[in-house]
């Protein structure tokens, strides 16, 4: 694990404890995800990640289990309990997705925008004034 300088560690753990995670420095950035395959793997309407740099995430307890969701994406979950502990795709080589609410201090780490609001569900709305992408930031403005 590479280790900025003065760096914050923030820990997390699944629902049953097995599986913990230390995560070092700040994300990258922290985000609401309103994708279908989020949706789905968490049987929640919204999936909330803050993204880190792979290297400045350990896991500290049993290794979660893994699942090749779709070509190139790989989620892990604890296989005692079923919590889902972090995403991983080819489009991000070098970066870890983690929930957000598997932190033990979630209020530390807030969302500064929404992606793949296309495929938000129709009845789901927060009341926040956060940019939302169709897709992701890399992909286009925000919409109005």
């Amino acid at each position: 694990m590479e280790k900025p300088k003065d760096a914050t560690v923030r820990t997390g753990r699944c629902l049953c404890r097995a599986v913990t995670f230390a995560a070092r420095g700040e994300p990258r950035w922290v985000a609401h995800c309103h994708c279908e395959s989020c949706r789905r793997a968490t049987s929640s309407p919204v999936a909330t990640y803050a993204g880190y740099a792979m290297g400045n995430v350990e896991w500290t307890g049993e290794r979660p289990a893994e699942y090749q969701s779709s070509p190139g994406v790989i989620r892990r979950f604890c296989r005692r309990c079923g919590s889902p502990m972090s995403f991983e795709g080819e489009r991000w080589p070098d970066e870890i997705h983690l929930f957000v609410p598997s932190f033990e201090e979630p209020e530390n780490l807030r969302p500064t925008c929404h992606v793949h609001v296309q495929e938000q569900l129709g009845w789901f709305h927060l009341a926040d004034q956060l940019p939302r992408y169709a897709k992701t930031a890399r992909d286009g403005p925000p919409l109005t």
